[in-house]
């Protein structure tokens, strides 16, 4: 069992775990969190004779908090030099969220060379707001908001945002107090500055052009109830775009599935990643 930290081309520290032995398979977390999100995905996928890596991206967790680089290419980049400086190959690229974001600029820069499978979940893909182009959107009102609460009220923002992202505020949901406890958590460990930047990197950034590079397999699990990401704006336009995609939507799903649904969602990509 290992944890260390690599020194990316630009001089940042970016925290990583990497346990086990086998296959490779990369865990992109979602904001605002950590790699320890992807607890649950670690274990379960290490038991099954994999090799499981997962960083902190910068800005969040124990990685560096640089003022400057807090953007989507940056973000790809990072993870460009963690593969390359782990030497790895037949990789599994698995993200959540603004991670799912992350792989896909990670191939629309670098290509498909050392990736083997994609899986993305409740990605804000290809593109959220509201624009010209992109008319049923969402209002870029909506995301001024969130960049409010951050600035404003970060403390309290958070402990109210884990309602939604998980779906605790649906009917039958029992809240868990400690998913939403260690989601704000993680949230307090992240700074401000990248936490603030990163709202346009999965709110405004248009990732078609990107999604149209992935040449490998790949699996897009979404939520039906996803109040942070609606598959109608994001799953259903990007398995259309994905040359090789196939999407599985979860039956009142909300957006944190790799959590709140671990065991459904840890075989469904067991099942995708071996066949």
């Amino acid at each position: 069992m290992t944890h260390d930290f690599i020194e990316t081309k630009d001089g940042t520290r970016i925290f990583y775990k990497d346990w086990g032995s086998g296959q490779p398979i990369v865990f992109s977390h979602g904001w605002p969190q950590s790699s320890d999100a992807w607890d649950a995905q670690m274990l379960f996928f290490g038991q099954q004779g994999f090799r499981v890596i997962a960083h902190d991206r910068r800005g969040h967790g124990r990685s560096a908090q640089p003022w400057d680089g807090n953007n989507i290419d940056r973000f790809a980049d990072d993870l460009a030099d963690l593969l390359e400086t782990l030497g790895l190959e037949n990789v599994i690229l698995v993200g959540h969220s603004i991670g799912g974001a992350e792989i896909a600029r990670y191939i629309g820069r670098r290509g498909n060379g050392r990736v083997a499978k994609v899986v993305l979940a409740g990605a804000p893909l290809p593109l959220m707001a509201r624009t010209a182009d992109n008319p049923d959107g969402v209002p870029l009102e909506v995301f001024d908001g969130i960049r409010k609460g951050v600035a404003e009220n970060r403390l309290q923002f958070f402990k109210d945002v884990a309602i939604p992202f998980y779906g605790f505020n649906r009917d039958g949901i029992v809240l868990n107090e400690g998913i939403r406890d260690a989601f704000w958590l993680q949230s307090t460990f992240a700074g401000i500055r990248s936490l603030y930047d990163s709202v346009r990197e999965f709110s405004e950034v248009d990732y078609t052009e990107d999604l149209k590079k992935i040449e490998v397999p790949t699996l897009i699990i979404h939520g039906d109830d996803d109040q942070m990401v609606p598959a109608a704006l994001s799953a259903e336009r990007a398995v259309k775009i994905i040359r090789n995609a196939t999407l599985n939507i979860y039956q009142g799903g909300g957006h944190g599935l790799p959590l709140t649904e671990a065991g459904k969602f840890n075989a469904d990509v067991l099942a995708f990643i071996t066949s």
